[in-house]
């Protein structure tokens, strides 16, 4: 296994450790929210880094190829069915993100059965950019740093439109033989 595939393996491991602490927060404020944004931002930052070395130094894999959108959703739906459990987002929005996510896994499964590979697109990077800053806020709010309400009810709708948008696009833009 080469290096781009252990960091996408080390942020599918990081999931539940993000999780935990998420939902140590309200026992244990500060630590728990420091620990949950340091897991966080190490797999948020995995996610770069993994992509950059597989294409500079050519190690791009069937396995990367595969491992690395699975690590992105399962680190998102994570973070965001934790804060649905405590309250902190609303359900409709991380019902939003993650029906995204999976339709257009979906579609990326279909497409490939007919020979056709897509890649993400600019709005799809817009969308993991902004989905992270979004679940960023919501991990350092309260305890870490105190953030206007409606900063980080922005945040996250921003994300969620976002996140639509990016999933129409791929919709739209792609051709499949929808065909039985």
């Amino acid at each position: 296994m080469n290096l781009p595939n252990k960091l996408t393996t080390l942020r599918i491991i990081l999931v539940p450790i993000l999780v935990f602490f998420l939902l140590m927060r309200h026992h244990y404020p500060i630590f728990a929210e420091g620990m949950a944004l340091f897991t966080f931002i190490v797999a948020a930052l995995t996610d770069g880094l993994d992509g950059y070395l597989a294409r500079k130094h050519e190690l791009v894999t069937k396995l990367g190829k595969i491992l690395d959108p699975l690590a992105d959703k399962l680190l998102i739906t994570g973070a965001l069915i934790s804060f649905v459990a405590m309250n902190e987002i609303s359900a409709w929005a991380a019902l939003i993100i993650i029906g995204r996510e999976l339709a257009v896994t979906g579609l990326r499964v279909v497409a490939a059965g007919e020979g056709v590979i897509i890649s993400a697109n600019k709005w799809g990077k817009w969308k993991t950019t902004m989905q992270i800053v979004a679940i960023s806020a919501v991990i350092i709010e309260p305890e870490l740093i105190n953030l206007p309400d409606f900063l980080i009810i922005s945040l996250v709708w921003i994300a969620v439109i976002i996140t639509v948008y990016s999933g129409y696009g791929y919709f739209h833009n792609t051709e499949i033989n929808f065909k039985a």
